[in-house]
């Protein structure tokens, strides 16, 4: 999923969009769906965690899922969906 649809589903879970080459001017909306403003899009992609961010999180919690296993201790559910999904 590119970064503008994953802003634009952040938005609006229900948007049907496509986008061609990360362009904002190549965005088509599907099925009624009403546009939201560049601007918008731009301010919510700026929230969002990039996709580095997202590894390094996702790594972060498999090491803890990892220490409290060893240690016996439970998992939070996040945690345990790193070893199972």
């Amino acid at each position: 999923m590119t970064d503008i649809i994953k802003a634009i589903k952040a938005i609006n879970p229900n948007a049907e969009v496509s986008v061609n080459a990360e362009d904002f001017e190549q965005i088509t909306w599907h099925n009624g769906t009403t546009p939201i403003p560049k601007a918008d899009i731009e301010a919510k992609m700026a929230e969002l965690p990039t996709a580095e961010e997202e590894a390094t999180a996702r790594e972060n919690l498999k090491a803890s899922a990892k220490a409290k296993l060893i240690a016996g201790q439970p998992l939070t559910e996040e945690e345990a969906n790193t070893i199972v999904l």
